[in-house]
C-alpha cells in the first residue's frame, strides 16, 4: 500500500502538510507561566524539523486548574508571545495547535492559588493535598472559561486546540468513577458523568467558529480495575464525536493511579528524585527511593503499544483518529495510517530529535525504507520533566554517573 506519510490532510478548516503532529507532552518551559524563549525555539525547531503540526503542551484554561509553576495559563497578557511562536511556527510551513485543560484535583494550593477542585470533595495522596468538590456555578465558569481561552488563542495565532478529557485531568475525573462520587447530574451514571464534557465542548465548538480545529483527547481505558474500561470509553468516544469535533486523539491511563499506561516503560526513579529539590520535595524524594517502584510500577513498552486497542475505536467511529503512543520508526507509522488512522501523535522521539520527520523524509529519497530514531525510551526526559524543562539526556552534559546507570539499564531493556 502506498504510503500516505507525506500526503496532506484536511483536518476540518486547515490543511497539514503531512500526517504527522508533535503531541501534547509537557515541556515544562512555561516560567512563571508565562511563554518563554526555551518554548520557542522548542516549537520552532519542531515545525522547522518537518511537522505537519506541533502542539503547545498543557496550558490551563485558569489559574485553578495550574499544576507547574512552568506551566502556562490562558490570559490576555501572553498572547503576544504566544503570537511570536505561533508566527515563526508558521514560517516553518507548519500549524500551530494548542492543549487547553484544567488540571483539577492534581495540583497544589502554592501552584494555582487556592485549595484544589475536582468533581468530588476527598484527599489527592497523589499530589498530596485536600481537595473540594466544585459547585455547580462554578462548574458553569470553568465551561465559559475554555471558551473565553479559545478566543484568546485564536488571537494567539493558532490553528487548533486540543482539549484534553483524559489522564485523570479534570474532564476525564468527571468522567472517572474512581474520582466522581457525586450525586447530582453531573454524578452517578455514565450519562451523567459526562455531563461537563459535553458541556464543555459544546461551548468549545461554539466559540472555534469555522476557522479553528478542535481535536479531543480521550482515553481509551484509565489502567486500574476501579477506573473507566475500554467498552465505556468507546461510549465517551462516541459522545465527543456527536459534539462535532474535528477528531480524536486516543489514549489512555491515569496519572494520579497508573501513569505509565501513558507513556509505558519504567519511571526512572532515580532522575526523578533527584531533580526535585530538597527544600521542598524531602519527604516525596525519600519515598521515591524507599518505595518509588511501588508507587509507580513499570508497564511494559512495545513499539506502537495502543495500536491494538485503538483500532477497536477505528471500528466504532467515523471521524478522524490521531494515534499516538510508541511510534519511533517509519515502518509503524505506515502500518497505524494503513490502519485506518488518519494522522500520528509523537512527543519523546521528538524531543530526542526535532528533525525526526525531515529525517524520514531524506532516507526515503536514498532508498533507505525504515528509518528509526535513536531514541530508546529511557524515558529520562519524563523523569525531568516534573522539575525541568523536558530534555533527552543526550543533550544534557555532565550527567551523574548513577542517571546514566539507571539510562543504560533502561535503554537494554
Amino acid at each position: 500500500m502506498e504510503s500516505q506519510l507525506f500526503t496532506p490532510f484536511k483536518l476540518g478548516p486547515i490543511t497539514l502538510r503531512n500526517r504527522t503532529i508533535r503531541s501534547a507532552a509537557f515541556e515544562n518551559m512555561a516560567y512563571n507561566n508565562s511563554p518563554s524563549e526555551d518554548l520557542f525555539n522548542y516549537h520552532t525547531s519542531v515545525a522547522k524539523g518537518g511537522v505537519g503540526m506541533t502542539t503547545v503542551a498543557y496550558c490551563a484554561v485558569c489559574k485553578s486548574g495550574v499544576s507547574f509553576a512552568a506551566q502556562l495559563y490562558m490570559r490576555p497578557e501572553i498572547i503576544p508571545d504566544l503570537k511570536k511562536l505561533t508566527d515563526s511556527i508558521h514560517s516553518h510551513g507548519a500549524k500551530a495547535s494548542i492543549q487547553l485543560g484544567h488540571c483539577g484535583n492534581m495540583t497544589h494550593f502554592y501552584t494555582c492559588g487556592c485549595m484544589p477542585v475536582g468533581p468530588s470533595s476527598g484527599f489527592n495522596l497523589y499530589s498530596p493535598t485536600l481537595v473540594r468538590g466544585l459547585k455547580k456555578s462554578e462548574i458553569r465558569e470553568i465551561v465559559l472559561a475554555f471558551g473565553k481561552a479559545v478566543n484568546m488563542c485564536r488571537e494567539a495565532g493558532f490553528d487548533c486546540v486540543e482539549i484534553h478529557a483524559g489522564h485523570g485531568y479534570l474532564i476525564s475525573q468527571f468522567i472517572s468513577p474512581y474520582t466522581n462520587h457525586r450525586h447530582d447530574e453531573y454524578g452517578g451514571s455514565l450519562e451523567n458523568r459526562m455531563r461537563f464534557m459535553k458541556e464543555v465542548l459544546a461551548e468549545v465548538m461554539k466559540q472555534a467558529k469555522d476557522d479553528m480545529a478542535v481535536v479531543v483527547k480521550t482515553n481509551m481505558f484509565d489502567g486500574f480495575k476501579s477506573g473507566m474500561q475500554l467498552p465505556d470509553c468507546i461510549t465517551v468516544a462516541k459522545e465527543i464525536e456527536k459534539a462535532g469535533v474535528h477528531g480524536i486523539v486516543l489514549s489512555a491511563g491515569f496519572v494520579s493511579k497508573a501513569p505509565m499506561h501513558v507513556m509505558r516503560g519504567a519511571m526512572p526513579i532515580k532522575t526523578l528524585a533527584y531533580y526535585m529539590p530538597m527544600k521542598t520535595f524531602w519527604w516525596l524524594k525519600a519515598m521515591l527511593y524507599l518505595v518509588g517502584r511501588m508507587m509507580i510500577p513499570t508497564v511494559p513498552y512495545k513499539e506502537a503499544y495502543f495500536l491494538e486497542d485503538a483500532k477497536k475505536f477505528r471500528a466504532e467511529l467515523k471521524l478522524p483518529l490521531i494515534y499516538v503512543g510508541g511510534l519511533v520508526r517509519r515502518s509503524k507509522i505506515d502500518e497505524v495510517l494503513n490502519s485506518g488512522f488518519e494522522l500520528v501523535q509523537m512527543a519523546r522521539v521528538l524531543v530526542h530529535d526535532p528533525e525526526f520527520v525531515n529525517h524520514i523524509k531524506e532516507a526515503e529519497e536514498k532508498g533507505e525504507k525504515d528509518y528509526c530514531s535513536g531514541c530508546k525510551h529511557s524515558n529520562y526526559c519524563i523523569g525531568r520533566m516534573y522539575t525541568l524543562e523536558m530534555k533527552c539526556h543526550h543533550c544534557v552534559d555532565n550527567l551523574p554517573r548513577k542517571l546514566q546507570k539507571e539510562i543504560e539499564k533502561a535503554e537494554k531493556r
